[in-house]
């Protein structure tokens, strides 16, 4: 800072500069990305060495196989099986955000505004919950058999619930405590209940910190590979992960030449 207060002017040479940094950096974190899109749209030519990740034999060939998959039962029409997946893997993902969110609003509200007894050995059970990896999330396998949701839809959000949950609470509990207990006081002190001062006041003020939760219990839910692979049977219940990594054999991925792509 110079003695007036006021920050250096950058010259047009470091402004020039810190650009090309930052795009440099951009293209090293994206080129990765474009070799993966150039594969997909290539046709059925052998990679090849090259710096510039361009397409060789474009074609739609690829993608077509997959995303216009059907599934095919006797005597019944055609269906169009990718459809079927794609919209269990964002059923899935919504069911797993909303229980997760619905039940940690209130449960990291309690613990951030209210003190009781078992809070403190309830937040260590909780943080125990996160030091077990996702896949003991498949050891209900029984459980699930005997209420008959095994191979459900309803099955797989309460596993991946076990996982969301846990984390929502965690996350919405820091947010709650960065809320300033004097505007629900406030509120209170106008009339309104602690409910609507929760409703009218909290929540509102907490949407950022609840939205993007509920982002992280989705993608997590959507990308998840191993429960889903374990706990689903039936081709027309797989989740988008588990039906791309049909695709791929011990050696290559040959998308449109695979037997599931009709």
């Amino acid at each position: 800072m110079s003695p007036s207060g006021q920050g250096r002017k950058v010259s047009l040479a470091e402004s020039i500069g810190a650009h090309l940094l930052l795009v440099v950096a951009v293209a090293f974190a994206l080129y990765p990305l474009l070799w993966v899109v150039s594969l997909a749209f290539s046709g059925a030519v052998e990679p090849t060495p090259r710096v510039l990740p361009v397409p060789l034999e474009p074609t739609l060939e690829h993608l077509r196989g997959v995303a216009f998959s059907t599934l095919e039962v006797p005597g019944e029409p055609d269906r169009w099986l990718f459809g079927l997946q794609l919209a269990n893997s964002i059923v899935i993902s919504l069911a797993t955000a909303l229980v997760g969110v619905v039940i940690a609003v209130p449960t990291a509200y309690a613990l951030a505004r209210f003190e009781f007894v078992g809070k403190e050995g309830g937040v260590r059970a909780l943080l125990a919950t996160q030091m077990f990896p996702a896949v003991a999330s498949a050891i209900p396998y029984i459980i699930l058999d005997g209420l008959g949701l095994l191979g459900t839809r309803s099955g797989l959000v309460l596993c991946y619930a076990t996982t969301a949950v846990p984390f929502a609470i965690f996350q919405l509990r820091g947010a709650f405590e960065t809320i300033p207990r004097d505007l629900e006081e406030a509120a209170m002190v106008d009339g309104a209940t602690r409910f609507e001062a929760f409703r009218k006041v909290v929540l509102p003020a907490a949407r950022p910190a609840i939205a993007v939760t509920a982002l992280f219990a989705f993608m997590s839910a959507y990308n998840e590979f191993v429960l889903a692979h374990t706990m689903l049977g039936r081709e027309e219940m797989y989740t988008v992960p588990v039906v791309l990594q049909r695709y791929i054999s011990e050696f290559s991925a040959d998308w449109p030449n695979s037997p599931r792509a009709r």
